[in-house]
């Protein structure tokens, strides 16, 4: 990681803070939204207005990076999963959890919109590797028989953006995904007719 200004690399404590940062960031944007201001951002990581501009030159620029930073996360949760023992657990579990952070990342996404902020060019940057680690995912789930084969990446990414928005706007939860998974499991086949 380097600086905006210099392009030299952070140091420890820079790294520290600008961490500190987009955590208070995506919590205060995540209730205030887009009219929550970064003195309350600097006030909630324990910082100086200063220390904010350093990293996030303007509001924009820090809405994106915390948006950037929970599509990194959730990428890397999803390849920490790949080697699970049980793959349909890891799979519907990470469906699961991502909807349930939902509220918190549609209010950081409405509030990119509302500032202004392409969200496509921050997803752009790390939806990819959301996307592929979610495809490892997919495969196990699928190679263990509990998803449907004739499912890919990109249709569950649509319904995971589906499913994260209903429950960000409606509250949509437990009974929504259990329908949802519902129609990621493969078919049962019926019993044959008796001859």
């Amino acid at each position: 990681m380097t600086s905006p200004a210099s392009g030299r690399p952070l140091r420890a404590d820079a790294l520290r803070n600008r961490a500190k940062v987009l955590a208070a960031a995506e919590e205060v944007f995540a209730v205030q939204g887009t009219s929550a201001s970064t003195e309350e951002v600097a006030r909630k990581a324990g910082v100086g207005i200063g220390t904010v501009f350093r990293h996030f030159p303007t509001k924009e620029s820090l809405l994106e990076a915390v948006l950037v930073a929970l599509l990194e996360r959730l990428a890397a949760e999803a390849r920490d999963l790949r080697s699970a023992d049980d793959p349909g657990a890891a799979f519907f579990g990470f469906f699961t959890r991502v909807v349930s952070q939902a509220a918190a990342k549609q209010a950081v996404t409405e509030a990119l919109a509302e500032a202004g902020v392409d969200a496509r060019q921050a997803t752009g940057r790390a939806g990819p590797d959301l996307k592929s680690a979610l495809g490892v995912l997919l495969g196990r789930a699928q190679e263990a028989g509990v998803v449907r084969a004739d499912v890919g990446p990109g249709e569950v990414m649509a319904l995971l953006a589906g499913m994260s928005y209903a429950a960000g706007r409606a509250g949509a939860r437990e009974d929504v995904l259990r329908i949802a998974f519902d129609g990621l499991r493969p078919r049962e086949r019926p019993a044959a007719e008796p001859g």
